[in-house]
């Protein structure tokens, strides 16, 4: 028995993997968009690292 595709992912496991890739790309550029939202509001507001003002 030999097989032709030993390297192919069955179709359920193709999509999967199809599906897990693109939930993780997802993830990341929300994560991103956070950080990036993060930094913007630390600059343009102090308090954070300095603490509020008494």
């Amino acid at each position: 028995m030999t097989d032709d595709t030993p390297n192919r992912k069955t179709a359920p496991e193709a999509t999967r993997e199809e599906r897990l890739a693109a939930a993780l790309r997802a993830n990341l550029t929300r994560r991103k968009a956070q950080a990036r939202a993060r930094s913007a509001e630390g600059d343009s507001n102090d308090t954070a690292a300095n603490g509020p003002e008494e």
